[in-house]
């Protein structure tokens, strides 16, 4: 008889943590989705990322004829269209915005206090914060899609008008939405880091302003040490591979490969969930 009870108990034992960590990532759906203000910033950040980029394309559409005969055929020729599917303006938005998404989603959390009620009720601090992470960025991923999408439908629509516009099949196309896409994610998950670790929503921000924006505007390409820093963050490698769209006249001084600006995307989304996991567990015992 006692055999037979603890079997049954083992097995419920075993099949807890994976059931647990289900309702983790569910209540953490939840709770993003009950926050009115998260999909209002979500909605303003693509507004905002789409209308950069269908602005510029209606400037070229609208100017078409100020330019000559030759401009206008090196533009078609070049496919010159596809910069402004995503431009660095947009970029910039993004970057900013799903940064600042990420830096609130646990900064608001600790300013409330709401955090503490979490893990009382849930010890396992680190299934928490990873369960965040996955869920910001699966959410941030979907939305950078849909972003990328529609910007490249509305600017191609937009220059469509001139005979001006790319396909999908143009070289380099894919690869730009697909770059411009996972900088979202990318995003949202080094504010969520900084977030974490700092705690205070106004000086998360400014810190993602300062790690993400103005350290790619400071660091020189034209010094070899400058150079290496600089190609070590995520807009940095959104620039790298978003540059199949303007030919090159002259190479860079000290070039990389579009497998290190991959890389780059790939460790700061590591590396940024490793910290929001691990900050918490070593200082909210």
């Amino acid at each position: 008889m006692t055999t037979a009870t603890t079997a049954p108990a083992g097995r419920a034992t075993h099949d807890e943590p994976r059931a647990r960590f289900t309702d983790l990532l569910a209540a953490e759906w939840l709770r993003m989705r009950s926050l009115r203000s998260t999909p209002w910033l979500y909605a303003l950040s693509a507004l905002a990322v789409v209308a950069f980029n269908a602005g510029t394309a209606y400037d070229h559409y609208k100017y078409w004829y100020q330019h000559d005969g030759r401009s206008q055929e090196f533009f078609v020729a070049n496919g010159l269209a596809l910069a402004d599917a995503f431009t660095e303006n947009a970029a910039l938005v993004l970057v900013l915005a799903l940064a600042a998404i990420g830096a609130v989603s646990v900064t608001g959390e600790y300013g409330t206090g709401l955090i503490r009620t979490t893990f009382t009720a849930v010890p396992a601090r680190r299934a928490v914060m990873a369960a965040k992470v996955l869920v910001l960025a699966a959410v941030s991923t979907v939305f950078g899609v849909l972003v990328a999408a529609a910007s490249f439908a509305s600017t191609q629509a937009i220059l469509s008008g001139r005979g001006a516009s790319v396909t999908l099949g143009h070289p380099g196309a894919l690869q730009v939405l697909i770059a411009s896409a996972l900088l979202a994610p990318v995003a949202a998950l080094a504010g969520l880091a900084i977030g974490t670790v700092i705690r205070h929503t106004g000086a998360s921000v400014v810190a993602c302003v300062v790690l993400l924006l103005l350290l790619p505007v400071v660091l020189s390409d034209r010094r070899h040490l400058t150079a290496v820093l600089r190609h070590t963050l995520p807009l940095s490698g959104w620039e790298r591979l978003t540059d199949v769209v303007f030919p090159q006249t002259t190479p860079p001084l000290y070039p990389w490969p579009e497998t290190g600006a991959w890389t780059v995307y790939v460790l700061w989304a590591l590396v940024a969930g490793a910290v929001t996991v691990l900050a918490v567990h070593r200082r909210d015992q």
